[in-house]
């Protein structure tokens, strides 16, 4: 063969012009990285699962343990500020509205949205559920030897929670903190953002002067959180992929092969969701729906990837604020208070698993069931905990009220945190529309005796 320098070197030069080209594309793009992470870590985990068989199940666990160990420092760092982060960011939020009229405004605005959505939600699952009957494809033998048991991945605190020996007053008078720090110590986040509520509401009827020197200290403590946040970030893409190869390897592609109509009816009433949230954003705030997809599609996929509205909070913020271009006191109180109650996907999720279930044992919910299913599923997704399996600890609550046995349960937690992964991807979609229709149709309009906002460049 007769070699020719300047073709190799033009071969040489064009390869490098492709990676300097490849790399140009990743550095930079969160979300790239993170879909390179999500989709290698699903091969390695199918190579080292049961699926193919080629690592002895001992030593598979072993590994993918080992994977996943960047995942969990990243969620464990990210667990570890998000308190304070909400503390300081719901407080400073509030404390620069203009006035408490302003702030009234926006909050109800806030709550009206998150409380409607969630019960269009969880209609939405029960539609499906009625019309695909997912239930019908499943051996109710399948149940058998299965304890009902909440998943491992659920916080404890949320049984806590949603004990059902609580009347409902006392429910209410449970989220009003009596040891604020004791709450905060337990990581429990509605109170917490009731404490952070409170005391932004009267910063705000204070003098300026004298709330200054306390909105100082808290802006300084959330430049501390974001700048850690900012520090995690960069395992963000090999924590991704740790985490999914560790499920991909425990789940195996043939216990989700039994379970596909079930997921696909989830999933089904997901991308139903995520399409009127879409249309909500085009008929209230006039963006394109393309548009705010490339927007938020980093969080989206952060947020699959972690199943927890809280581990990606900090980036939902920067990316409403920078992308967006979300007034920040509208974003710092907003999307903090979306993370703790605005579980849309989860309440579809419950309202399809339910009504599975009930299938699957052959128990028919009258329209009073239903009834009771929908009030209790909104009631229960807006107090839940924004963390990886709490889904199927409020589920169990909801299957007690409906009267379906609790034994079911034990045939949705091999296919639970893929879903769970999925319908938090819709809840922080939601966080993030609300937020950009608080800020656009009720943030800037103008309250009595105030002039109107100058408008913001886009």
């Amino acid at each position: 063969m007769t070699y020719k320098p300047s073709r190799d070197l033009k071969v040489i030069k064009g390869l490098e012009e492709l990676s300097d080209t490849l790399n140009s594309l990743i550095r930079g793009r969160l979300w790239l990285q993170v879909m390179m992470g999500l989709f290698l870590g699903v091969g390695v985990g199918i190579l080292l699962g049961p699926t193919v068989g080629w690592v002895e199940p001992s030593k598979a666990k072993t590994i993918s343990d080992w994977l996943a160990l960047p995942g969990q420092i990243f969620l464990a760092v990210i667990q570890m500020i998000v308190v304070p982060l909400i503390f300081a960011s719901i407080i400073s939020g509030i404390a620069s509205s203009e006035s408490l009229e302003r702030l009234k405004r926006v909050g109800l605005a806030a709550l009206a949205f998150f409380v409607l959505t969630t019960t269009v939600s969880i209609l939405i699952g029960i539609s499906l559920a009625q019309s695909i009957q997912p239930g019908s494809y499943i051996d109710a033998s399948l149940l058998n030897g299965s304890n009902g048991a909440p998943s491992p991945a659920a916080d404890p605190l949320a049984l806590n929670t949603f004990n059902g020996d609580h009347s409902l007053p006392e429910r209410i008078i449970d989220l009003i903190p009596r040891n604020p720090l004791n709450s905060i110590l337990n990581m429990e986040m509605l109170q917490v953002v009731v404490f952070a509520i409170i005391l932004g509401i009267a910063m705000v009827a204070m003098r300026r002067s004298e709330a200054l020197p306390l909105l100082q200290l808290l802006a300084s403590l959330q430049q501390v959180c974001m700048t850690i946040v900012k520090g995690a970030m960069w395992l963000a893409p090999i924590a991704v992929f740790g985490l999914t190869a560790q499920l991909s390897a425990q789940v195996g592609l043939g216990t989700l092969a039994g379970m596909t109509v079930y997921m696909g009816t989830v999933i089904l009433g997901l991308l139903l969701l995520l399409v009127m949230y879409l249309i909500l954003v085009v008929l209230l705030t006039g963006m394109s729906p393309w548009r705010f997809l490339s927007a938020v599609r980093s969080v989206q996929l952060l947020a699959f990837s972690t199943s927890s509205s809280a581990a990606v909070m900090p980036l939902a913020m920067k990316v409403a604020e920078e992308d967006l271009k979300v007034k920040p006191s509208v974003a710092q109180f907003v999307i903090p208070l979306g993370a703790t109650i605005n579980m849309n996907g989860t309440a579809l999720y419950q309202g399809v698993a339910t009504l599975f279930l009930a299938q699957v044992f052959g128990i028919n919910l009258d329209s009073g069931a239903l009834t009771l299913l929908v009030v209790t599923a909104v009631a229960a997704s807006i107090g839940s905990p924004a963390t990886p399996g709490v889904g199927i600890v409020i589920l169990s609550m909801i299957l007690t009220s409906v009267g379906v046995p609790l034994a079911g349960v034990g045939l949705l937690l091999g296919v639970d945190r893929i879903l769970d992964m999925c319908r938090t991807a819709v809840n922080v979609t939601g966080d993030l529309v609300a937020t950009l229709f608080i800020d656009r149709r009720i943030d800037r309009q103008p309250v009595s005796g105030e002039a109107p906002p100058a408008p913001k460049d886009l």
